[in-house]
């Protein structure tokens, strides 16, 4: 399908601000940039508490006072680079309201100064805590899922297969599922959608920059999970973007 005439618009607009290419800067200055760029929702939300989640800090989201509620665990985007819970702010009240269950939006730990294994170390942390403390949340420990938009996307798919604790689904949004970035997809929108195939290069470079994993790790790239691993895994729904260098790595996990 052709693209959106509003994207095209949007990414025009964008291309006309001048930024230098992602791959040419270093970390905490694109970092800044990004951080900038975020906007304080105006979405109203029942409840919202920052928190503790042994050292990890999250912020649960609640849609109304039932002490019963389901909980997405998100995890957010920004290449394991980028982010934070204010940045996905709007996005956590969104689906908290409109899911009708609580969300708790992790912080992990950035790359490069912190890089794999930290960023995914946090979030399970982050899972177990919220499993531990459902009752004090007003939370059902027996409806608890995982979610996540790209890099968050690869870390709720990680965790989910991992699975510290019983898992109900996962929902996985433009997912990075595959670090080795050889798909058909990179070529096709590699360039002229925002996010680029240097781009990913660069996040995952950051992302790896401990020497401890490689792209090749099921822990980095689910989809090099073996199938046992994936039928062990909760349903899941994965969303994908037509114009995007990720989509035919989030389409192939899918299918699996």
């Amino acid at each position: 399908m052709p693209l959106h005439p509003q994207s095209a618009a949007l990414l025009a607009a964008m291309e006309a601000l001048g930024a230098p290419p992602l791959e040419t800067q270093e970390a905490a200055k694109a970092r800044a940039g990004f951080n900038a760029m975020t906007v304080p929702s105006k979405e109203p939300i029942h409840e919202m508490r920052d928190l503790d989640a042994d050292g990890v800090p999250v912020r649960l989201y609640r849609p109304n006072d039932r002490r019963d509620l389901g909980l997405l665990v998100y995890y957010h985007g920004g290449g394991w680079v980028f982010g934070n819970i204010d940045s996905h702010d709007d996005v956590c009240r969104k689906l908290a309201n409109q899911m009708g269950h609580a969300v708790l939006s992790v912080d992990y730990r950035l790359a490069p100064e912190h890089p794999f294994p930290a960023p995914l170390m946090d979030c399970v942390n982050a899972l177990r805590w919220a499993h531990t403390n459902a009752a004090s949340l007003g939370i059902d420990a027996s409806r608890l899922a995982v979610g996540g938009d790209s890099a968050g996307g690869n870390l709720a798919a990680v965790v989910a297969q991992l699975q510290p604790v019983p898992l109900k689904f996962q929902m996985l949004i433009y997912p990075v599922t595959d670090a080795r970035r050889g798909s058909q997809s990179y070529i096709d929108n590699g360039e002229g959608y925002r996010l680029t195939a240097a781009g990913m290069k660069w996040f995952c470079d950051h992302y790896l920059s401990g020497g401890q994993g490689s792209p090749d790790d099921p822990r980095v790239s689910p989809l090099c999970a073996s199938d046992s691993s994936l039928a062990s895994s909760p349903p899941a729904i994965v969303i994908t973007a037509e114009y995007d260098p990720l989509r035919d790595e989030g389409e192939e996990y899918a299918l699996r």
